[in-house]
């Protein structure tokens, strides 16, 4: 760090696809408040639209939502870029480096670490979930210091087409890797619950829910025609319209917005500040 400033990385995987994921991820950036004489700086890198990947000198990385499926870009110059990236935090952060390099994978880019690490399967959905829906802790999310706050279940916004499914167990265990949350258990449908969570690594964190979404970039989508029609075909007009009321409700997606991001920066920053203190001793 110089002059005590904090950098954020955002890396934009929206690929110019109008959205509310990066203007949810920048309201939480603008809110948070560091510790005086610390500050925070924040960039944005268009990762899939102009192939913009920052090297590895930020001490933050939010990695975004984002359109489209994870399995269609394979071997495309931004993802191998993305991945080179990726690794070398990876390899910095199981080295014996102090300055550790925190990362938060949001629904698409959770899905691309969960295929490129091989942790579980990555498959397209039956049919486009979209809408505030429970989100159920697993034993390790009921731990999880980012999840701590939240209820159990927790309301999140789920917008996605793709799904991880198949964790495997044995997989994660031997990267140290712990399923944090999982969709909610529907007996009346023959499908898997998918995978909501992930702690990768004591500095890498994912979600396939969108913990930045608030209810003003909710209620843009939910009174389009094309989401609600989604919402009312697969769920009803009663479920269109408790998602609806959920938007005021400050215990629903208002609570996870505040907590989720916000508690990764807080423990991030923490952690980030205490090795500068040290390293100036």
């Amino acid at each position: 760090m110089e002059n005590e400033t904090i950098n954020v990385a955002i890396l934009d995987l929206y690929n110019n696809e109008p959205n509310e994921g990066m203007r949810g991820i920048q309201s939480i950036l603008d809110r948070h408040v560091v510790p005086y004489p610390f500050k925070l700086r924040w960039k944005i890198f268009d990762v899939r639209f102009k192939d913009e990947v920052p090297d590895d000198s930020f001490d933050i990385y939010i990695s975004t939502g984002g359109p489209g499926s994870p399995l269609e870009e394979v071997g495309a110059k931004w993802e191998k870029d993305y991945f080179e990236l990726i690794d070398k935090i990876w390899k910095h952060n199981k080295s014996s480096a102090k300055n550790k390099k925190f990362v938060f994978y949001i629904c698409h880019s959770f899905q691309l670490m969960c295929r490129h690490l091989d942790v579980a399967d990555v498959i397209k959905r039956h049919s486009t979930a979209f809408g505030i829906f429970p989100i159920h802790k697993t034993d390790a999310g009921k731990n999880e210091i980012c999840f701590q706050e939240l209820p159990d279940p927790f309301h999140a916004v789920d917008s996605r087409d793709w799904q991880v499914v198949q964790p495997d167990i044995e997989r994660l265990n031997k990267i140290g890797a712990e399923i944090l949350a999982i969709e909610k258990d529907r007996p009346h449908v023959d499908f898997e619950r998918a995978v909501m969570g992930i702690r990768f690594s004591p500095e890498m964190i994912g979600t396939q829910f969108h913990p930045e979404a608030d209810p003003v970039g909710m209620l843009h989508y939910l009174l389009r025609s094309d989401k609600k029609e989604i919402v009312i075909k697969h769920h009803g007009q009663d479920k269109y319209d408790e998602m609806l009321l959920h938007l005021n409700d400050p215990d629903k997606i208002n609570l996870t917005q505040g907590c989720i991001i916000p508690t990764f920066l807080n423990d991030s920053i923490d952690k980030i500040i205490e090795n500068s203190l040290v390293e100036k001793n």
